[in-house]
């Protein structure tokens, strides 16, 4: 499922959402030039629980011989860490692997992350933002505390912003494309239900990863770890009275236009 859009804009202009997407985005394109930057920066947990380790990839390379070409299996030993390995929890949520990895996190955080920054305001979204790929690192972590695989993105992150989206704006709506039958169909789904759909999804995946002895390529449990801790930091700012009041946008049928509703009414 791909979302377009929802119906609820924010408030305020969503400085620090701009700001994280043009950093994600700075940081992606030096990637381009120096590949290192996912091994000196990207968490690998194998490090992580064991500093002084080196840490040794199987990889597959084509090679020469005299009878043609063919595959065999070679040892890479990953760059040095650029930082302490327990900071890679934090500076891999900025790297991505590949352009379609780096524009589908950033569209997704383009479209959930403007309503939760104009929630919990803008010093608060960005803490909150650091804070769920933290926490969405160290799940990865607890799951796969001995692969040497360079974990990098910044879907846990943004797992924790569609998790707090859950539980902020449960009756939104977000226009999605869903393929249907290999024919791609625009509908309108409530966010509740675009965000529950997308978190079963991740949560299956992760369970059947379990046990895997390969990398399977995606870090589903970050993912679920990001989404999780995301309601419940939600849920615990709203009763504590710490969010900014709800914002509901009224849209009429004619045109665009619009008129902010605030709930609680101010007096």
């Amino acid at each position: 499922m791909i979302p377009i859009r929802d119906n609820i804009p924010p408030r305020t202009t969503p400085l620090v959402n701009y700001t994280l997407i043009a950093v994600c985005g700075l940081v992606f394109l030096a990637q381009r030039n120096e590949l290192s930057l996912v091994e000196r920066y990207g968490m690998i947990p194998q490090r992580v629980m064991d500093p002084g380790r080196e840490v040794v990839i199987p990889e597959r390379r084509q090679v020469s011989t005299q009878f043609g070409m063919r595959i065999v299996e070679v040892d890479h030993v990953v760059a040095p860490s650029a930082v302490p390995p327990w900071l890679t929890l934090l500076t891999c949520i900025f790297l991505h692997g590949g352009w379609m990895h780096f524009l589908g996190n950033m569209w997704f955080l383009f479209i959930f992350g403007d309503n939760v920054e104009d929630r919990l305001g803008h010093v608060g979204f960005l803490v909150f933002y650091l804070a769920s790929g933290i926490a969405a690192s160290a799940a990865h972590l607890a799951t796969n505390p001995g692969s040497p695989i360079p974990t990098i993105g910044a879907s846990g992150a943004i797992a924790g912003v569609m998790g707090a989206y859950f539980y902020l704006y449960p009756h939104a709506r977000v226009l999605t494309i869903v393929p249907i039958f290999f024919i791609l169909q625009m509908i309108v789904l409530p966010a509740s239900v675009f965000l529950a759909i997308w978190f079963v999804l991740q949560f299956f995946q992760g369970v059947f990863s379990v046990g895997s002895t390969r990398a399977a390529g995606v870090a589903w449990w970050a993912h679920i770890g990001g989404f999780v801790v995301g309601l419940a930091v939600a849920f615990g700012l709203n009763q504590i009275h710490f969010l900014r009041p709800k914002v509901d946008k009224i849209r009429p049928h004619t045109d665009h236009a619009g008129s902010y509703r605030i709930y609680p009414p101010r007096p």
